[in-house]
């Protein structure tokens, strides 16, 4: 019932800024003017894979359309956790009670840039996918920019289905794969095909992670193993008024409470799923730890993860931990990027390490790191949280890690440029919006290389694309800008 009035409450909304426009109220964008982009995700949280997201597309964005010509608003939920993040960015609060903020928030801007990786699912919690299409929603209720950069789409609960296909036709959703793509053109809503946009971030240097370890009890001889575990049955995070009342009055729901209204899955099943991951997962770790010699670390890379990092520190006594609470992403990802090699239930755990080519395996919860592994042509790398074989399975596997290292950084390197040529390829089809919707607003001209359309790189990617810009992977370079 509260998913209902959520999406009834963001639907009237949209349709009040239809009408409002029809009758000649609201203004575009006109020449002169600074471009105002709200970019619109699940940020203020210490979520590492979304900072990072959001750090990159404004890195790019900000490099298509010239800095001098816009001026960017990014939404946070909590500024000190995203201080010192997103340089030359207002950040606006994102309250818990989101619709009358996006109704004014929206209108203050000229369009509307979607951020949030998981976009279109209904997996994690339903009001962050309400959120997605109310913010493209309103922008395109107005005919201005509205653009999902980079985002998934899984599965959706039927109410959230329709409302996803009734509000984002006028949108354009660049997907990170062709699943998404697939499930979305089904709806009627027009699609690119992308990537992520976390493949261009570039941490503390390696001296910073170096230091960090020795601290921690590193040698600096000894390979070290990343584990990013996490807690993959709380999900999906669901309004509940009845539950928040009980936790004002009585203070029932304290452990599975998300934040004020949402809470997290919760009871026995959950408890005992939770238990069987982590023993399988820890258990693994530490029998592959008997075999050959590594220096286990366990990272959070959002604050929620922290709970199954120490419980895993049961199976793996003195691994250190370390957090995105405690750790920025620059810091974080500096971290993860010195492992030798990865086991992680973080999408982004392995996408930022792998331009170190860190030699990485999922133990997935969702398609993310599964359509990751089958792209790099690893689908024997991944396994499923609730794998009733996991922990010999995954024994195997980071076994496989070890034996084929070589071969697997071969594909991991590959995968990245690839990437950084899609990724490249998302800066054309920004131009291409922005043309189409401002037809005024100075956008370059001329011949420009794919490197134009993404942000200063690295000398660690620029190494590389030297390396790994082969024909094939020529064939995702920017298509059709010498036409234009």
């Amino acid at each position: 019932m509260t998913d209902f009035l959520l999406v009834a409450w963001v639907s009237a909304l949209i349709e009040i800024r239809r009408v409002g426009w029809m009758f000649g109220f609201g203004r575009r964008w006109e020449a002169g003017e600074k471009l105002r982009l709200l970019f619109a995700g699940y940020n203020g949280t210490r979520n590492t894979g979304s900072d990072v997201r959001v750090q990159e597309m404004l890195r790019q964005v900000r490099h298509v359309l010239a800095a001098g010509n816009c001026d960017f608003s990014v939404m946070t939920q909590d500024f000190n956790r995203s201080r010192g993040y997103f340089a030359g960015t207002r950040q606006v609060h994102l309250p818990d009670v989101f619709p009358p903020f996006l109704f004014r928030e929206v209108r203050q801007n000229h369009g509307v840039i979607a951020c949030e990786g998981s976009m279109f699912k209904s997996k994690f919690a339903n009001a962050l996918t309400t959120m997605m299409i109310g913010s493209l929603g309103l922008a395109a209720a107005e005919n201005k920019l509205s653009l999902a950069y980079g985002g998934e789409a899984g599965h959706m609960d039927p109410l959230i289905q329709d409302m996803c296909a009734r509000y984002v036709h006028d949108s354009l959703v660049i997907t990170r794969n062709v699943e998404s793509q697939n499930l979305l053109r089904k709806l009627g809503i027009p699609t690119e095909l992308g990537t992520d946009t976390a493949w261009t971030f570039e941490p503390h240097p390696p001296e910073y992670a170096r230091k960090t370890l020795r601290e921690a009890g590193w040698d600096e001889k000894t390979p070290i193993l990343v584990l990013c575990p996490i807690h993959p049955f709380v999900w999906p995070v669901k309004a509940s008024i009845a539950k928040y009342i009980a936790r004002v009055t009585t203070g029932a729901h304290k452990e599975s409470q998300y934040r004020t209204v949402y809470f997290h899955q919760s009871g026995a099943d959950v408890d005992a799923k939770y238990r069987r991951y982590v023993s399988a997962f820890g258990k693994a770790a530490a029998a592959f730890r008997e075999r050959h010699r590594v220096f286990p670390i366990l990272v959070a890379m959002e604050r929620l993860d922290a709970r199954a990092c120490r419980s895993m520190q049961e199976f793996l006594p003195g691994a250190p931990v370390f957090t995105s609470d405690d750790y920025d992403m620059f810091q974080l990802v500096s971290i993860l990027r010195v492992g030798s090699y990865m086991v992680s239930s973080r999408y982004h755990g392995i996408v930022t390490s792998m331009p170190s080519l860190v030699a990485s395996a999922g133990v997935t919860m969702d398609e993310r790191i599964r359509n990751l592994m089958r792209e790099r042509g690893h689908e024997h790398l991944f396994l499923t949280v609730d794998d009733s074989d996991l922990e010999p399975k995954l024994l195997q596997m980071m076994e496989a890690l070890v034996r084929e290292a070589d071969s697997f950084r071969e594909g991991i390197g590959r995968t990245v440029v690839r990437n950084l040529k899609v990724m490249a390829r998302m800066g054309t089809l920004l131009e291409d919006t922005v043309r189409r919707t401002y037809p005024e607003f100075p956008l370059r001209s001329g011949v420009l290389s794919w490197e134009e359309y993404l942000p200063p790189l690295s000398k660690t990617l620029r190494d590389l694309a030297e390396r790994y810009d082969t024909s094939t992977i020529a064939q995702h370079s920017v298509a059709g800008s010498a036409s234009r």
